[in-house]
């Protein structure tokens, strides 16, 4: 009898003990996870308007650009919206004259909400000036721009209770300036002050100043976020706080783990609140992290015991397709948008020489010019890879290249890679180039004796591997790998995460186009598990 009890209590306690793991486990699987978004999303500027989030962030030399995206949790975000379609007309935006802005363009914007308007402030080493967008509908606009020289690095947009707009901006000197009531400019009879003489003091003064400002104001007290890379350490955040905007400002290190840093605070309506920050994270790029938050003693503190967790009391992840990335067929339907968000130009494009109209369900680019180097050429459409693997197909008819043209798809940033075709002599070769030194090498060449053929290229970012593998098909079943592994890399001149891309140019003759029938994009490692190898235990 006593051995049947026992069996019992065993039965029974094993039962509870497989609930517990059960319930433990859904618990679990409700988590969001750090990286929030495992793509290149950094310089994040964040508000939330009644229970909806909106997040603005960096893309430079891509147009459109300042994205916005919208999120009802904080960890699902979909692209709603761009500040602007060009930023302006020069000869680098455009790709001219062998100018470039690559790495440049727009740097980090500010978003804020106020009396009804939506604002998104950003600046730019280019043209030397400071843009100013505004809305009262952020996902549908119209955007109304204001402009102003000068250039104000890093700067936070700020609507103070005293009905004065300010820019608080600089690295390691960090200054205030009043704008004008229109926000055309800084505010007549009135000079910028210094409010903090060395920002990075805390953190330590050797290394990357502090920047990256972005300013709260929190149950009547200022806080000011910046991040510094104290020499020897990694990427840290930093907070002052003061009674006044004008100061005296106190600081102290709030986080340093990981190298997550740079951005600000936000809140639920539930009163919980979270850092948002990023990381570096190899060739993917610059990947947002959400940091819980505790208040002590008027202090916002970072992170569980320091520390960066890696799952959060948040819901869970529903992937980034098709939100953040997503295939396209190039059909268009009556009321459709041109060109989906997800979609954005390598520099301003040229209106002339792409379109979704001059052969239904294609996008056609076509040739303009003679160029020498693919970095160089216009109207490369472009979208971000994402982590942990990825892989993107194509498919392209090149039945109307010209002599010397070179279509196909690549992996974007300064150490590319790419599958394509390259007429040559009246013949046509799939070919696969290979930049990762830092000069393109033409590495494989196959003869193709047919107009139609597809293409994909793989990335594998897991544990920052960052290969990108390539391969075509001539009948979008059976794939034949080409060429070498791209050992991809984070270049701080290109400053940006890579992209896949789909392009045209010309080396000999223009006017030559290629028709680009789809794109698809997965994040299904099985869809990639012909060229992406296994990963090794």
């Amino acid at each position: 009898m006593l051995r049947s009890i026992f069996q019992k209590l065993r039965s029974f306690h094993l039962m509870v003990f497989a609930l517990m793991i059960t319930a433990t486990g859904n618990v679990m699987a409700q988590q969001a996870t750090n990286p929030i978004i495992y793509a290149d999303v950094p310089d994040l500027s964040m508000i939330r308007v009644g229970k909806v989030y909106y997040m603005s962030s960096t893309t430079m030399h891509m147009s459109p650009g300042v994205p916005i995206m919208r999120s009802t949790d904080l960890v699902n975000w979909t692209l709603v919206s761009y500040a602007y379609d060009t930023l302006d007309d020069t000869d680098e935006l455009n790709l001219k004259n062998g100018k470039s802005n690559y790495g440049r363009g727009s740097w980090a914007s500010s978003l804020r909400y106020h009396k009804g308007k939506y604002y998104v402030s950003t600046f730019s080493g280019t043209t030397g000036k400071t843009y100013i967008y505004s809305t009262s509908n952020i996902e549908k606009g119209p955007w109304k721009a204001v402009s102003f020289k000068p250039s104000l690095h890093d700067h936070s947009l700020f609507f103070d209770d005293d009905g004065k707009a300010y820019m608080i901006y600089g690295s390691g000197r960090i200054m205030l300036a009043q704008l004008n009531a229109d926000l055309t400019g800084i505010a007549p009879n009135t000079t910028p002050q210094v409010i903090i003489e060395n920002a990075s003091a805390v953190a330590g003064t050797d290394g990357l100043p502090a920047e990256g400002s972005q300013m709260f104001k929190v149950n009547g007290k200022y806080y000011l976020f910046n991040i510094s890379w104290p020499k020897g350490n990694m990427r840290t955040v930093i907070i002052h706080k003061a009674d006044k905007l004008t100061g005296p400002y106190e600081g102290r290190v709030a986080l340093q783990d990981k190298g997550v840093a740079q951005g600000g605070l936000i809140s639920t309506p539930q009163g919980k609140w979270f850092a948002y920050l990023f990381r570096d994270n190899g060739a993917v790029g610059r990947v947002p992290y959400w940091v819980p938050v505790n208040w002590q003693d008027g202090w916002p503190v970072l992170g569980e015991n320091g520390k960066v967790p890696m799952q959060l009391a948040l819901p869970p992840s529903k992937r980034l397709i098709p939100h953040i990335v997503a295939s396209d067929d190039f059909s268009r339907k009556k009321g459709d948008r041109p060109l989906p968000l997800v979609w954005q130009w390598n520099h301003n494009p040229d209106p002339a020489l792409w379109s979704l109209t001059a052969r239904s369900g294609h996008l056609r680019l076509t040739t303009g010019r003679i160029d020498t180097s693919i970095l160089l050429a216009r109207n490369t459409l472009t979208q971000r890879i994402v982590g942990p693997v990825c892989v993107a197909t194509t498919v392209v008819d090149v039945s109307h290249l010209k002599d010397g043209d070179h279509a196909g798809l690549m992996l974007l940033q300064q150490r590319y890679g790419w599958i394509g075709v390259r007429m040559s002599g009246g013949k046509k070769y799939i070919v696969m180039v290979n930049a990762q030194s830092g000069k393109a090498e033409e590495v494989a060449a196959v003869p193709l004796d047919r107009d139609k053929v597809y293409l994909k290229a793989s990335c594998d970012v897991r544990d920052r591997t960052d290969k990108g593998y390539f391969a075509y098909s001539l009948d979008g079943r059976s794939w034949t790998a080409l060429g070498s592994a791209v050992q991809m890399a984070y270049t701080i001149p290109h400053f940006m995460g890579y992209r896949f891309g789909l392009f045209n140019y010309a080396t000999s003759v223009p006017g030559g186009y290629a028709d680009f029938d789809e794109f698809k994009i997965s994040d299904r490692l099985n869809e990639a598990k012909d060229l992406i190898p296994a990963k090794r235990p």
